[in-house]
């Protein structure tokens, strides 16, 4: 456990998620998941966390253990055709984790989803966070779609709403 990071996810709570990420922003990236989910039968959730508190904190949690909980949470493996994906941030650490349903996975695979995650973190280092979240899911939608086509009349299985925690 490091002393450094506990300082940091205890002065870096909510408030800078709220700063980052205040409604207008809120509604682009939903309005981003939806233009996207539009190309393909899949389905995005994003989540953002402003920093770990309590338990996830004392047991110095990672972000990849930290999001495959939130995948869980959210059922976001609980779709029709195995293709749910959440792009997880956590803020105090500005470490982005994509965790993707076996079904997608398998196509695109950790170099696939790690790539997109840099391009990400490269945006949120330079404090364009609205555009690094929505250049991250124009690039998982991109995904998707080559391996996931739009199918009509399919059911939008998730919501496209982002979570803030």
């Amino acid at each position: 456990m490091s002393i450094k990071r506990i300082g940091k996810h205890l002065l870096e709570h909510r408030w800078r998620v709220r700063r980052e990420f205040p409604p207008r922003v809120l509604s682009a990236i939903e309005q981003a998941i939806k233009v996207g989910e539009a190309t393909h039968s899949g389905q995005i959730r994003f989540v953002v966390e402003g920093a770990l508190d309590g338990v996830p904190l004392f047991r110095n949690q990672p972000a990849r253990e930290r999001a495959l909980d939130i995948f869980a949470h959210l059922r976001i493996w609980d779709t029709h055709h195995n293709n749910g994906v959440l792009i997880y941030l956590l803020l105090a650490d500005r470490d982005v984790e994509i965790v993707a349903d076996r079904g997608i996975d398998a196509k695109v695979g950790h170099v696939g989803w790690e790539t997109i995650c840099r391009a990400m973190e490269a945006d949120f280092r330079a404090g364009r966070f609205e555009q690094g979240v929505i250049k991250g899911i124009e690039a998982v939608s991109r995904e998707l779609a080559q391996h996931f086509p739009h199918v009509a009349g399919g059911p939008n299985e998730l919501p496209d709403k982002p979570v803030v925690i």
